[in-house]
């Protein structure tokens, strides 16, 4: 049911016996919501926003204006879908905020972690695929696509434009340009920062720039062995000038 704290428009779709909606949660105008849900303290539905089946919104969500939820989401507490990308002109000295006009559509089996934020597209959609897990604080720009059945660890950052294929792993503070493409089953490490493409399914990658991990290990040990080799050049300067 409804709680008595709750703020419910009354053209929001949702039937009242099949939902929970939690104290100080509010749903706005146009709004559904699907049977099974269940919105948490302090949450935010956004005008025609949509919520399928099943849903777990935990406290404090806020789910903008416009945005598609699929089936048995779950959202941890302080997420935020929708909010509007990163997006200014330079004009005349100033930075003029560029209007943010698609959404975020989130698909069916999605959790997402505490405080993570998920822009809505300049135009058309973010899409966040079926079955993926991201975890806690991780930040999402417009327009992004990610794929199916896609893990995505903490405090990773995705840039606008860039496309994500299915079962793709970023381990924790993944750092991705933007406008670029990943290929399905591409692993990167924890701190990698990837600043072009991926086109090659399946690989793993390491360090910044983000290289394949045989060579990222070749680079590693070459500058472990940079003072070895330093010293011996000192050594055949001081045998030359002898």
């Amino acid at each position: 049911g409804v709680h008595e704290d709750a703020s419910v428009a009354p053209d929001a779709k949702l039937d009242v016996s099949k939902v929970s909606i939690l104290p100080n949660a509010t749903v706005l105008s146009g709004a559904s919501i699907g049977n099974g849900s269940r919105i948490g303290p302090g949450a935010v539905v956004g005008e025609n926003a949509s919520i399928g089946e099943g849903c777990e919104i935990g406290p404090n969500v806020t789910i903008r204006e416009g945005c598609l939820i699929g089936d048995r989401v779950i959202l941890h507490a302080g997420v935020v879908v929708g909010g509007d990308g990163f997006g200014f002109e330079f004009i005349d000295g100033r930075h003029q905020k560029v209007e943010q006009l698609g959404i975020v559509r989130i698909e069916n089996d999605v959790e997402i972690g505490a405080s993570t934020t998920i822009d809505r597209a300049r135009f058309g959609e973010t899409v966040i695929g079926e079955g993926t897990k991201i975890d806690n604080q991780v930040q999402i720009g417009h327009n992004v696509i990610i794929g199916k059945h896609c893990i995505i660890v903490a405090q990773t950052g995705i840039s606008g434009s860039t496309r994500i294929g299915d079962y793709v792993t970023l381990a924790a503070q993944c750092g991705i340009a933007g406008h670029l493409t990943i290929a399905d089953q591409v692993t990167c490490g924890g701190r990698s920062g990837v600043i072009a493409s991926i086109t090659e399914p399946g690989g793993t990658y390491f360090g910044y720039p983000a290289r394949p991990l045989k060579e990222n290990r070749r680079e590693s040990m070459r500058i472990k062995q940079l003072g070895g080799l330093l010293k011996r050049v000192k050594k055949l300067e001081e045998e030359i000038r002898n």
